[in-house]
C-alpha cells in the first residue's frame, strides 16, 4: 500500500517518528535520515548498525520467560551501557504483549510480558539485514519539527506519529510527550513549508476529525487496517486510517 508512493528518484528518505521504521526498511533508500525523541530507540538502532552480529548474541541469550522478562523491565537503563540498554530495548519489544511500545507518566517502559502473544524469536538474518540497511541512514534523537526542518527539494518525508485523538484512544501509545493533540496544528503549518520547499510528504493518521484536520489541505486516501492491540485475535477489529500526502500519486477520501 505505502510503496506506491516511494520512487527511488527522491534525493533522501526523512522519517520524524522513526518507531519500527517498517517503510524505510521496505524501500531501502540510499540516503536517509530517522529521527526519534526516544534516545533508547535512536541508540538501539546506532548499535544494531555497529555490532549486529554482538547484539543478536546478548539478545538470544535471554530466556524468553516472565521472570526473565520483569527484571529486563525492572532495570534502570540510566545504569546500564550503551550496548545493555540496546539489549534490553530489543528483547523488551520483541517479549512484550502484542509488541506494545508504552511508558507511563514518568517515562518508565510498562508494558506486560507477552507470554504466547509476543513477536517471533529474532533472528540473525534478520537483524543483519537491518543493520545493513541503516548503514544509509543518519540517526537523530530530534524532535519531529527540527527533523522536518531539516527536508529540502526532492526529498520524501514518512511521517507516522502517534495517533493523538480526542474523544476517543486510540492505542498507539510510545511515550509521555512523543506527540499529542497540542501537536496537530505545528505538524499542519510543518507540511505546509514542506510542500513550499519543494519536499514530498506522506502522512499516516486515524481516521478521526484530528486527521481530517491534518488531511484538509492536501489529497487523501482512506484505508481499513487491522488493530493488532487486542488481547486475542478474535477481539482484533478493523479500523481506518489516513493516507494524506501532496506527490499526487493519492485518490479522493473514501467515505464509506
Amino acid at each position: 500500500m505505502l510503496r506506491q508512493f516511494w520512487d527511488s528518484k527522491y534525493a533522501r528518505y526523512l522519517e520524524p517518528f522513526a518507531g519500527s521504521s517498517c517503510f524505510f526498511f521496505a524501500v531501502q533508500p540510499d540516503n536517509a535520515i530517522l529521527a526519534d525523541k526516544n534516545q533508547e530507540l535512536i541508540e538501539s538502532y546506532e548499535v544494531l548498525r555497529e555490532d549486529p552480529l554482538q547484539l543478536f548474541t546478548s539478545v538470544s541469550a535471554l530466556p524468553r520467560n516472565k521472570t526473565t522478562y520483569y527484571y529486563e523491565r525492572s532495570r534502570d537503563p540510566s545504569k546500564l551501557s550503551r550496548f545493555e540498554r540496546a539489549v534490553r530495548f530489543i528483547y523488551l519489544n520483541r517479549n512484550c504483549f502484542n509488541g506494545i511500545y508504552r511508558t507511563n507518566m514518568s517515562g518508565q517502559f510498562n508494558v506486560p510480558f507477552g507470554g504466547g502473544r509476543t513477536g517471533a524469536e529474532i533472528s540473525l538474518q534478520e537483524i543483519t539485514a537491518c543493520a545493513h540497511a541503516l548503514k544509509s541512514a543518519t540517526l537523530r534523537c530530534w524532535d519531529f519539527g527540527q527533523t522536518l526542518r531539516c527536508a529540502k527539494k526532492d526529498d520524501f518525508v514518512y511521517i507516522d506519529p502517534p495517533y493523538a485523538v480526542s474523544g476517543r484512544r486510540v492505542f498507539r501509545e510510545y511515550g509521555t510527550k512523543i506527540f499529542n493533540l497540542d501537536d496537530v496544528e505545528r505538524l499542519r503549518c510543518h507540511l505546509m513549508k514542506l510542500n513550499e520547499r519543494g519536499a514530498e510528504f506522506l502522512v499516516s493518521y486515524a481516521d478521526s476529525s484530528e486527521g481530517r484536520e491534518i488531511a484538509s489541505d492536501w489529497s487523501s486516501r482512506r484505508i481499513r487496517v487491522a488493530r493488532q492491540v487486542a488481547g486475542f485475535s478474535g477481539s482484533r477489529r478493523k479500523a481506518y486510517e489516513l493516507l494524506i500526502s501532496n506527490t499526487g500519486r493519492e485518490q479522493s477520501i473514501d467515505v464509506a
